[in-house]
């Protein structure tokens, strides 16, 4: 598929999501459009509904009512062609801790249909870009956070997806691992693919990405280029608490006891 054809069409569509959870709405009517080839921040407090909805719309966690559509292929209708489009890195990583790092690649690659000689090439190179050649034959129990993380982001993207979804890849990881992952995510989106990830540091997103869906309780407050969710304030960190109702709040006002000494 050429750069052009994925410029055209949105990578992600949703149209009326919701989810609850018992008495609690996770997420409440939400509509999407995630354009492709763009780097996309999906940004919102703890418990804003980012995990719930990046879980449904990879196929993982099915929706109460509404559609989602993943290059033109509705998750629900058709999952085998969905699944064989996206990458997907989710919060709470779990791997195959007895596999080596190389063998948990060498596994991925043949699920998903590859032939053995192109899944060891692919592997070589991505363990190598990823700074794990080194502990490619240690097994992952052994691995740390931002290996785990790396060697996730690996098998993700193993098998060459148009649409990669990550729930808050750079957390707990390293200033190293962090550049390392960054780095990779930069030129896979400069071929002309879609990398949707979500996070709560403003900081990050505003230097990585150039499309930004701003949620919180469940809903969407804004959406669109960094420029327009932005607008005229300072900074994304400013305009992401003015949309969720944040500003002006004074944390310490009920702590008047906390410090100084006293009892």
């Amino acid at each position: 598929m050429t750069e052009g054809t994925l410029a055209k069409r949105a990578a992600v569509r949703v149209q009326g999501l919701w989810k609850r959870f018992g008495e609690q709405v996770a997420v409440a009517g939400i509509d999407l459009e995630l354009p492709a080839g763009k780097f996309i921040g999906l940004v919102g407090p703890n418990g804003a509904g980012k995990t719930t909805t990046l879980s449904m719309v990879t196929g993982l966690l099915r929706p109460d009512q509404g559609t989602v559509e993943v290059v033109g292929h509705d998750v629900w209708r058709d999952p085998v062609a969905v699944k064989a489009r996206i990458g997907v890195l989710p919060e709470g990583l779990r791997l195959f801790d007895r596999l080596s790092g190389r063998e948990l690649l060498a596994y991925s690659g043949r699920l998903r249909g590859l032939p053995g000689a192109e899944v060891d090439k692919r592997a070589t190179q991505l363990l190598d870009v990823l700074d794990l050649a080194g502990a490619q034959h240690k097994l992952v129990v052994d691995y740390s956070t931002g290996m785990r993380k790396k060697i996730g982001l690996a098998a993700a993207l193993l098998h060459n997806p148009e649409v990669l979804f990550l729930d808050e890849p750079f957390e707990g990881v390293d200033p190293v691992s962090a550049q390392t992952i960054r780095g990779v995510l930069e030129r896979y989106t400069d071929s002309g693919a879609t990398v949707v990830f979500s996070s709560h540091v403003m900081e990050l997103v505003e230097s990585l990405c150039d499309w930004v869906a701003v949620m919180a309780a469940g809903r969407i407050r804004a959406q669109g280029t960094l420029a327009e969710v932005r607008g005229d304030a300072p900074s994304l960190q400013a305009a992401f608490l003015e949309l969720v109702g944040a500003n002006g709040r004074d944390a310490g006002s009920d702590l008047d006891w906390l410090g100084g000494g006293a009892r």
